[in-house]
Formats: C-alpha cells, structure tokens, sequence
C-alpha cells in the first residue's frame, strides 16, 4: 500500500509563518528519504493558525527543495480559483517539475463565506464546481475556445477531494481518483467510498477505482507516549470548533487535563469542508472532538498495524495519506519514520 502526507503548514507555539513553511520544507524532505509517495499541501483562508494560503506558492517551493517525491494541492478549492489562471499556474509547475505534480481539487471555499466572497466575487461556487472542472480539463486538453499556456497538451493527474457523497458521485462520474477527507470528516467515509467505487466509470485518467484516505497520527514506541503526543491533536481540533486563533501547543500529561480546562464554543467556527452549527457543537465539544479525529492512528507500531488492519476491514483503499500535529519535530519525524516501517511490513 503506498503512504503519503498531507501538511496544512500549521504554526506551532512560539513559531511564525516563515518557520511554519522552514518546517513544511524539512518534513518534506524526511518523508521523501523515508520513501513516501506524495506530499500534498492544503488550502485554507482567514486562519491565523494555518500558513497554507498560498498552496501554489508552497508547492512550488516544496518541488524546488526536493527531488524525487509527487508534491500537490490537497487540494485547490476551486470555488475560490479562476479554472485559466490554475490551469496556468499548474501548467508551469509540470513545466518545471515534469511527472511530480499533483491536482487534488475541492469543492468548499476552505474557509467563511465573508472571506470566500472576497476571494472570489460568484455566487454560485458551489453549483459551479464540475462545470470548473471541465472547463479545468479542456485547458489541459486544449480543447477550450481559449488555450492556457503552457498547459495545453500536458498531462497532470486530477483528484477529488471530498468528505460526503456528492463527491464520491462526481468522482466516479468523472473517473478520477478520489481522496476522502476522513482525518477530520469521517462521518461518511465508508458510504462515500462504497459509493465511488460502485459507480466508477473508467476515463482516460484512470482505468479504475482508486481511493486516497486521510488520517491522523501519533506513533511512538509506547502507546502510552504516542496518547501523550495525541494530546496536541486534541487540543488543535477543540481550537477549531471552539473559533479558537492559537497555534499548535505542546503536548500534555493527560487528555483529562484538556477537558478540564478548556474554553467553551461561543460562535460558529468554520474549517473546509465541515458545516458547524451552534446546536452542534454546544456543550458537546468533546464528543465533536473525538467524532473529527476517530481516523486517528494513535499508539506503538504493534497497535497501529492492528489500526490500519481494522481501517482497511471497514474500508476499501488503495493508499494512506496522514497528517500529524506532534509538536516536537523529531518525535513527529520519528512517527512518520515508525509509519513507514509498520506499511512496509504490511
């Protein structure tokens, strides 16, 4: 099975945003000598604590800074984007980085919609989606009344990101593979993928199915120390519902300790793809917490290979991509290196 890695170039505590993408770069290159297949980089707006706002820019220079690995977009929101101008912009980057480009593409703004407003003046983003994406292909395909150069007559493989069904039908419609968004929306991860994979119609792309799931981890030799790493992925999802601007924190002794201090929501928060309510989320921090990050590979290499085992008995899927909020470098390092090891031995 091949393991990959998604960054959302967060900010830890006591760092800014040159040292979040120094960081962005350096896990890059540890995960390609570790043999990782892809590095895809997230888009996110109007979050203090998230420095992938520019995921072209960041991609960009993730290639330059590497050699061998797939580096993409995880993914471009499209509503946000002109579908010429990410023609261009992606266009280039193949020119330049010739079979190491990634596509992933989504269908929420990635952020609120005063801010989706000001990034891209429609009102009908979402209705628009799969008239973008064709008219995204026809410049690759150079098809369109108008050519996008250098994009005309080149070749970069398209994904679905998604978190619900709706992109599971699309997906297969359009036979693309599809990356389900399952380490922070995994609600309906197993009828999504059952779904893609039922309906998936062979395109030129892609002759069949072919499924990337999201996770969370947390490896360490003890499970004891990999639960006591997870606490700073506990407390980064309570700041996202609770509308909460801080960085990633240092982990503590205990999850209780989080819950016994930790700030009530008190407007609605908005994070990709998740539609939060008021209703949802109040005096139920903890149990919206936990729904988020139940994808979550936490505990020694032994316990996580009997995860990925009991994952893959629930769920059909051809490749793993994670996602960590360790705090200390080298022992998140360490967890994509104990990661690597545990799937090789699979």
């Amino acid at each position: 099975m091949k393991y990959s890695v998604l960054n959302l170039v967060p900010l830890y505590e006591g760092n800014h945003y040159k040292d979040a993408i120094d960081s962005m770069i350096h896990l890059a290159r540890k995960v390609e000598e570790l043999g990782y297949e892809r590095y895809w980089i997230a888009e996110h707006h109007n979050m203090k604590s998230i420095a992938s706002s520019a995921t072209q820019l960041l991609i960009q220079h993730t290639l330059a800074n590497t050699q061998t690995i797939k580096v993409g977009a995880g993914g471009i929101m499209l509503p946000n984007h002109s579908p010429y101008q990410v023609a261009e912009q992606f266009g280039f980057l193949e020119t330049l980085y010739p079979n190491r480009v990634d596509l992933g593409i989504g269908r929420a703004p990635g952020t609120d919609g005063v801010t989706a407003e000001a990034l891209y003046r429609r009102d009908d983003t979402i209705s628009q989606f799969s008239k973008d994406i064709a008219e995204l292909s026809g410049y690759f395909e150079d098809t369109n009344v108008v050519s996008a150069y250098p994009a005309a007559g080149l070749s970069v493989p398209f994904y679905i990101l998604g978190s619900s069904v709706e992109s599971a039908y699309l997906a297969a419609e359009l036979g693309f593979p599809y990356a389900f968004a399952s380490h922070f929306a995994p609600q309906m991860m197993e009828e999504a993928v059952a779904i893609y994979r039922e309906n998936f119609k062979p395109s030129s792309q892609l002759q069949f199915p072919y499924v990337i799931l999201g996770a969370n981890i947390s490896i360490a030799e003890t499970d004891e120390e990999a639960q006591r790493l997870a606490t700073s992925q506990i407390q980064a999802f309570l700041n996202i519902i609770t509308g909460q601007e801080h960085a990633i924190q240092p982990p503590l002794e205990s999850a209780e300790k989080i819950w016994r201090a930790f700030v009530v929501a008190s407007d609605v928060p908005h994070f990709g793809p998740i539609s939060f309510s008021m209703e949802t989320i109040e005096r139920n921090e903890k149990q919206v917490v936990e729904e988020m990050s139940r994808v979550s590979l936490i505990g020694n290499p032994q316990t996580v290979s009997k995860q990925i085992y009991d994952l893959r008995n629930r769920v059909d899927f051809d490749e793993l991509m994670v996602c960590s909020y360790i705090y200390d470098k080298e022992a998140q390092y360490k967890a994509y290196e104990l990661l690597a090891q545990v799937l090789r031995e699979d």
